[in-house]
């Protein structure tokens, strides 16, 4: 049975460096018909496998998405019809792919605010609230750890996106972004990498909302003045602590 573990994780990881994520995630379903209890690198190799297959899916749909709107604005009907219907293919392939997550126990967040971005009225709803519930219970991960980072990264995201909340997605990617900078010391190298990609787009998502939060009206942006600037201090301390830290290594 090692021995057919040892394979499949080997296969996934060679999937994955060759871009077949839809194999990487067959050889990691493998490994769990073993039923056996993955290590921390294993769920790490689903869990991006997941991610990447169900992005790829995304994308594909924000993409027929944009087409049909174009359709529409030329009163195309059958055309936008014939999109609808695609859509809906990839909808349900993008539910099918999420359906599986609860079988992996992993962080379910992200797919739940998946299946909130293309869903509309009472479902669109009730997957925004599966999502907050889920992320709230996965954030108590170190504040360091690239599954750690990687959530808070989404549940920002999240807040910005699908709950149209800038506020609470500034003071979240912040208090990420703050933690995981008092920490950076303690990680050896591989982690170290990881971590800090996921950190360099939380502080560029970081610098995008604050600055965004300075065109708001008065009403709606006033409350966000103390956040926008602390939010700029948070990007300006980690480019500072990244760059001394290079310079350290040497």
């Amino acid at each position: 049975m090692e021995k057919d573990r040892e394979k499949q994780i080997y296969l996934a990881k060679l999937s994955e460096q060759t871009g077949r994520y839809d194999e990487m995630v067959e050889a990691m379903k493998k490994v769990a018909e073993l039923d056996v209890e993955l290590t921390l690198e294993e769920r790490n190799l689903v869990y991006v496998g997941y991610r990447t297959v169900i992005g790829a899916k995304r994308d594909f749909w924000r993409t027929l998405s944009s087409v049909e709107h174009k359709e529409w604005s030329k009163e195309n009907e059958e055309n936008v019809k014939r999109i609808k219907n695609y859509c809906k293919r990839v909808e349900d392939e993008i539910a099918k792919v999420c359906n599986d997550i609860p079988v992996w126990n992993l962080p379910k967040g992200d797919y739940y605010r998946y299946l909130a971005e293309f869903s509309s009225g009472a479902e669109r709803k009730e997957a925004g609230d599966q999502s907050l519930e889920a992320y709230k219970v996965e954030t108590d991960l170190a504040p360091t750890h690239p599954l750690g980072l990687g959530l808070a990264l989404n549940f920002s995201v999240f807040y910005h996106e699908i709950l149209n909340s800038p506020e609470s997605a500034i003071q979240l990617t912040k208090q990420a972004l703050d933690d995981a900078i008092a920490e950076l010391d303690s990680l050896n190298e591989q982690p170290y990498k990881d971590s800090t990609r996921i950190m360099q787009k939380l502080s560029d998502n970081l610098a995008l909302w604050t600055a965004e939060t300075a065109d708001l009206p008065e009403e709606g942006g006033g409350n966000l003045l103390f956040l926008t600037l602390n939010g700029f201090v948070s990007v300006i301390l980690f480019y500072l602590r990244s760059f001394l830290m290079m310079f350290s290594d040497r």
